[in-house]
């Protein structure tokens, strides 16, 4: 490969400033190209981070029923990647029906409902789409589909300028590329994803594509959270994860300004080794709790499996089928317990009344009517980490 095709990531320059009209805004310098380093802690961070993924990789396969526990990953990553973007929604507010949130709160809690949305979405898609401007336009329609940002050209790349932080381009922290950039650098950074003719390790390779897609800010809203998902539907679409269990948000948002921090270093004093180090902490950090909370979700199913077969008698089969439904969806009425036993409605009525006893269940809107139920030692494990447990 020619020199000019190679990035030395010691002496990386991030881009150039140009003049707009009556504004400065940046240009990255374009990543499809081989990168090489010298730095041995990049190399050291990059072996741990990798082992810990494949850990999580293992563990994950050894799972019975895994897709039973992802839903609750995705949920909790559609509320953490939406707080740092200043939506404000809880675990628990963000299982329930629309109905029973405040009318004050309900913008809220759309964006995140739609964020989950766009998470199963993509990541079904990526069964017969490559990842893709395509897919990443998808995900940001279902993102913006009649919430805020609904007229911010929901699944198309800006054709106008935008900012990061300020009121507005004069006082802006950051000022993108102009819109006439965007395709390009776009292409590029897609071009690099899939470019099996440089030798980059996907782990640096992700962390590289996760700062260029910030830093290109392609659409009018929603970018952060578009690239966190480009993180996670990565990796799951290199095989490097089978399922959809690694999600980076809580890391960045537990010190939110580290993570704007080094991002603006790059592009600032062209830092990208200082990215590097830090996503790599991210991810070795990230999977070794993914691994904890999924330890931690089979000793308390096998714990709850064996105390419904000791103390349901001829309730247990129809409890451990109900139990089934509550790991996917963690919240339910008497009528969806109903349906998904078969039961009759009083029957229904008692064995959640059983399971309320037993401290399985526990019902959550003060109601006498129209009851909701929450399986709490479940959702417990996936609030931990979550801003308001903190």
């Amino acid at each position: 490969m020619a020199k000019k095709d190679t990035i030395q990531l010691e002496t990386f320059q991030a881009g150039r400033t140009e003049r707009g009209a009556g504004y400065a805004f940046f240009v990255p310098e374009k990543i499809n190209k081989q990168w090489i380093w010298q730095d041995p802690i990049l190399n050291r961070l990059l072996e741990k981070a990798a082992v810990k993924l494949g850990e999580l990789n293992s563990y994950a396969r050894f799972v019975p029923n895994i897709d039973l526990f992802i839903q609750l990953h995705v949920t909790k990553e559609a509320v953490v990647s939406s707080l740092i973007e200043g939506t404000q929604t809880s675990m628990d507010e963000a299982l329930l029906p629309e109905e029973e949130i405040l009318p004050e709160k309900r913008n809220d809690w759309r964006e995140v409902r739609n964020y989950t949305m766009a998470m199963r979405e993509v990541i079904t898609e990526l069964e017969k789409l490559p990842i893709s401007s395509r897919l990443l336009r998808n995900a940001h329609r279902i993102l913006l589909a009649h919430v805020r940002g609904e007229h911010k050209m929901p699944g198309e790349f800006r054709a106008s300028q935008n900012w990061i932080g300020g009121t507005g381009l004069a006082d802006a922290a950051f000022i993108p590329p102009h819109y006439h950039y965007v395709n390009e650098l776009m292409g590029d950074l897609e071009g690099f994803l899939h470019n099996d003719n440089i030798d980059v390790p996907e782990l640096i390779r992700i962390g590289l594509a996760h700062y260029q897609f910030e830093t290109i800010h392609p659409f009018l809203d929603g970018n952060g959270r578009i690239g966190r998902l480009l993180i996670t539907l990565y990796l799951v679409s290199e095989g490097i994860l089978e399922k959809p269990l690694l999600y980076l948000s809580v890391f960045f948002e537990k010190n939110r300004t580290l993570y704007y921090d080094k991002l603006t270093f790059v592009r600032t004093r062209n830092d990208m080794a200082g990215w590097l180090k830090y996503f790599l902490l991210g991810v070795e950090d990230t999977a070794s709790k993914a691994i904890e909370t999924l330890t931690q979700v089979m000793a308390l199913k096998e714990r709850i499996d064996r105390q419904v077969q000791l103390e349901l008698g001829r309730r247990t089969q129809t409890a451990l089928t109900l139990l089934e439904h509550l790991y996917v969806n963690p919240l339910i009425r008497v009528e969806d317990a109903r349906s998904k036993t078969e039961l009759s409605y009083k029957a229904a009525n008692n064995l959640i009344a059983v399971l309320q006893e037993k401290g399985i269940l526990k019902e959550i809107t003060g109601q006498s009517r129209n009851r909701i139920f929450a399986f709490e030692p479940y959702l417990e494990l996936f609030r931990h980490n979550t801003k308001s447990n903190m």
